[in-house]
C-alpha cells in the first residue's frame, strides 16, 4: 500500500510542477498545446506500441471496444433525454460534455506503473472505442441537435484518421491478430520513449489545468459531475463484479469507468459556441476528482 501511495504521490507531484512551472511563467498558455502534442504524437503512441508488443490479445478482449462505445452512448443519451425541456444548446452542451474518457494522458500512465501488461492491453483495447466517442462521436450528434446539421460520418472519419494514438492502436491490433511482430529496433526504441510517456502526460495535465468557471455556474458544474460520477460508479460495479475477464482486466474497467472527461471536449465546445470556460472547468475538476478516487481504488484493489 505504501509503494502504490507513493508512486501515486509523485504523479500528483508532478501535476502540481506542471502548474507551478505555468504559474511562474516557465510555461506559457500556449506550451499546454506543444506538450499535449509531444505526449499525443510521441510517447503515447511510443507506449501503445511497447503495450502490444510481444503480447498476445485474447479475442474476447476486443469486447471491450464495443463497450467502451456504449458508455459514451449512455451518457449522450442522459444529456439529451435530461434536458428535453431546456434549450438544444443545453442540451446540445450536455451531450457534449457528459460523455468521453481521458485515457491517453490520464489513465494510460496509471496503467502502466499500477497494473499488469494485461490491464495495459485493456485500456488501450478500451480506449479505441473511446475515441470513437471523443475525435467527434459526440460532436456530431450534439452538433445535430443544436442547429440541425445532421450527422456527418465523414467527419468523424476524418477526426478518426487524423488521430496518431488511434491510427496506432488499429495497427498494433491488427498486427497482433494477424501475428505479425514488432521488429526489434522498433520496440527498443519505442520502450526508451514510452518510458518517458508518465511524466510528460501527467506535465501536461498540470500545465492545461485551469479553473474558469464563475459562482454563477457552480450549480452546472456540480450537476455534470454528480451525473458523470454517479453513473460511472454503476458502471464500474457491473465492470467488476459482472463481467467474465481476468482481475487486471476488470481493474483497469473499474479505473476507466471513473476516469475525467476527454481532454478535446472544450474544444469541442468552442467549435459549437458553447460555454468554454464551464467546459474548461468541468474538464479540470474531473481531473482531480478521478485522481482522489483512482488513488483510493488502487490501494483498496491491489
Amino acid at each position: 500500500m505504501l509503494e502504490i501511495l507513493t508512486r501515486a504521490g509523485c504523479f500528483v507531484a508532478i501535476i502540481i510542477l506542471g502548474y507551478f512551472l505555468k504559474k511562474i511563467g516557465f510555461f506559457k498558455e500556449s506550451d499546454f498545446t506543444i506538450l499535449s502534442r509531444i505526449t499525443l504524437r510521441i510517447t503515447l503512441p511510443a507506449a501503445i506500441i511497447t503495450s502490444f508488443g510481444g503480447k498476445e490479445i485474447d479475442r474476447s478482449l476486443l469486447i471491450l471496444v464495443l463497450l467502451a462505445i456504449l458508455c459514451g452512448f449512455i451518457y449522450i443519451g442522459i444529456g439529451f433525454f435530461s434536458n428535453l425541456h431546456h434549450s438544444k444548446e443545453k442540451r446540445a452542451f450536455d451531450m457534449l460534455n457528459l460523455p468521453g474518457y481521458n485515457i491517453g494522458t490520464f489513465v494510460i500512465p496509471f496503467a502502466q506503473s499500477f497494473l499488469g501488461p494485461m490491464g495495459v492491453i485493456a485500456t488501450s483495447l478500451f480506449d479505441t472505442g473511446n475515441a470513437v466517442i471523443c475525435l467527434g462521436g459526440a460532436y456530431s450528434l450534439a452538433s445535430m441537435v443544436q442547429d440541425g446539421s445532421g450527422f456527418s460520418p465523414k467527419r468523424l472519419l476524418n477526426s478518426l484518421l487524423h488521430s496518431v494514438p488511434f491510427v496506432c492502436y488499429v495497427i498494433m491490433l491488427m498486427m497482433n491478430l494477424v501475428k505479425i511482430p514488432v521488429p526489434d529496433p522498433v520496440m527498443s526504441c519505442a520502450q526508451i520513449i514510452g518510458n518517458a510517456n508518465a511524466f510528460m502526460a501527467m506535465l501536461t495535465i498540470g500545465v492545461g489545468f485551469k479553473l474558469e468557471a464563475n459562482r454563477t455556474q457552480l450549480g452546472a458544474l456540480a450537476r455534470i459531475l454528480l451525473i458523470r460520477y454517479g453513473v460511472g460508479a454503476v458502471i464500474a460495479c457491473l465492470f467488476y463484479f459482472c463481467l467474465p475477464f481476468a482481475e487486471e482486466v476488470r481493474q483497469a474497467l473499474v479505473i476507466l469507468a471513473l476516469s475525467p472527461v476527454g481532454s478535446a471536449v472544450p474544444a469541442f465546445t468552442g467549435e459549437l459556441k458553447g460555454n468554454v470556460g464551464l467546459s474548461s472547468a468541468i474538464n479540470s475538476m474531473s481531473i482531480v476528482i478521478s485522481i482522489v478516487i483512482i488513488i483510493t481504488l488502487l490501494t483498496v484493489m491491489l
